[in-house]
């Protein structure tokens, strides 16, 4: 059903405050915080709504669960949050139900009254160089889910043993997590929730030395102070930087008055490359922050056919003249790199589903404030009634986790705004009651959150056995049997 955005200011058909007989039935894609975030707020703002959160996977909380480090718990308490809207009277999570293969997403707006879909980014940008497909040659977000205990990536089995070189592509937050997560000694490491088998590997690891490769220079750098001061407190780490690199301009100088966050940034690494360990170390690790250079490149090894043995890479410049938005530019002055494997932490991709509006260049869904637009070439522009978007699948994969409650204030705000002008009207649908007998006829295995709560309390027994606060299930098969037991 397409309206224009006039219409929806406009059109005065019944409204559900108006019809006690009907609840507002709300389906929610994605259980991660900005799926959360908008459950709760949906059930605070109207007391007639019911709210199912679907989730593909068994277990709730989304990147909480399998995008935090294994070493940042603190971050992982807003899980508590959740934990309150999943056991609210008028909230169903069901887990284990995938959008577009266990129900399409025209089956789920003929069931509810509105739909909001927040499932994030769940696929990664490529680079589009030669070699990008050789073995060792791996996503950030694929290295992150194998440490996590991501099920779809328990089989990763990344090579951290052929070398003593890693070479990460990125100088984000995500980057400098897998940086810190393959230096950092694996007896800090194991009171973490880190997954077993990951924490095995990184135990026999050879890596001793992670490359950071960035574009641009570090007064542009995109990590922030906060992963950066944990990098320098990682014990028996020597960083290295280039003093060329911290050299300045005065469009940098100007960049850092205007942006407090990288000025502050520049300041902690220009700390970190004029520290050195008060003294020497049996066991050395070095972190090099390489700047000005972007992969022409992945090299394959004359000894392994078919694997990566370093990147290519190419000297950049920073061309433009407003500073904050000057681009990385190649010189044509090469340089390789050598190493055993290759973390591409170049940012996120949203999945589009049939029925979908999508933009696939900017790799989110077309919106305004949360609705979702049909056709962004028609003025008036048309809106998709009773379909919202939050999270990352509406901004981009941007912010941290108290981006999405902002996010989610929004999309709701909108939702509200549309039941108070009458545009999503009163219906006949079924919600949870049709999404339970359509599931069943299909013999999917839903997962309820009493199943997830097997799950969680079976983790916190395996992870007690080694002090750690959980030892997380890491195969589809381990997850559904303890959830169905």
């Amino acid at each position: 059903m397409k309206m224009t955005i006039f219409q929806a200011r406009t059109s005065f058909s019944r409204t559900f405050s108006t019809v006690a007989s009907h609840p507002l039935l709300v389906c929610v894609v994605g259980s991660g915080p900005a799926g959360f975030y908008t459950a709760e707020k949906m059930l605070k703002a109207h007391q007639e709504a019911q709210v199912d959160i679907i989730d593909r996977l068994p277990t709730p909380f989304g990147l909480v669960r399998s995008g935090v480090a294994p070493d940042h718990p603190e971050t992982k308490i807003v899980v508590n949050q959740f934990t309150r809207v999943a056991q609210h009277e008028r909230c169903t999570f069901f887990g284990n139900v995938t959008l577009g293969s266990s129900v399409t997403l025209p089956e789920l707006r003929e069931l509810y009254d509105v739909v909001v879909l927040a499932y994030g980014a769940e696929s990664d940008r490529v680079l589009g160089i030669p070699g990008e497909d050789l073995s060792g040659v791996y996503a950030a977000r694929e290295f992150v889910w194998w440490y996590n205990g991501h099920p779809n990536c328990r089989y990763l089995n990344p090579d951290l043993k052929s070398s003593d070189t890693a070479v990460i592509l990125g100088q984000g937050n995500v980057a400098l997590d897998v940086a810190r997560i393959l230096l950092r000694p694996t007896t800090e490491l194991a009171t973490t929730d880190i997954v077993s088998h990951a924490l095995a590997a990184l135990e026999d690891s050879s890596i001793r030395k992670v490359y950071l490769v960035g574009r641009r220079g570090p007064a542009q750098a995109a990590c922030t102070a906060k992963e950066l001061r944990e990098i320098n407190g990682i014990k028996d780490l020597h960083v290295h930087i280039k003093e060329a690199d911290l050299l300045t301009t005065p469009e940098d100088e100007e960049e850092m008055r205007n942006n407090r966050i990288r000025k502050r940034v520049y300041e902690l690494l220009s700390k970190a490359a004029t520290t050195r360990a008060s003294h020497p170390s049996s066991d050395p690790r070095e972190l090099h922050f390489v700047f000005f250079r972007k992969p022409d490149k992945f090299l394959e090894s004359n000894e392994r056919s078919g694997h990566v043995s370093g990147v290519r890479l190419e000297k950049t410049k920073l061309v433009g003249d407003r500073p904050g938005e000057r681009m990385a530019a190649g010189t044509g002055q090469f340089e390789d790199l050598g190493c055993g494997i290759v973390l591409k932490s170049i940012g996120y991709k949203s999945i589009p589903v049939d029925g979908l509006p999508f933009d696939h260049r900017k790799g989110v869904v077309p919106n305004v404030r949360g609705r979702v637009l049909s056709d962004t070439s028609e003025d008036p522009m048309l809106l998709e009634k009773g379909l919202y978007v939050c999270g990352w699948l509406k901004r981009g994969p941007t912010g941290i986790i108290a981006t999405n409650l902002y996010c989610a204030e929004e999309t709701v705000a909108s939702i509200s705004e549309d039941l108070k002008q009458g545009v999503l009207a009163s219906s006949s649908s079924s919600g949870r009651e049709g999404l339970l007998q359509l599931l069943d006829s299909r013999n999917v295995r839903v997962i309820p959150f009493g199943g997830w709560e097997k799950i969680d309390s079976e983790e916190r027994r395996l992870g007690s056995l080694r002090n750690k606060p959980r030892e997380k299930l890491a195969t589809w098969e381990e997850l559904q049997k303890v959830a169905t037991e």
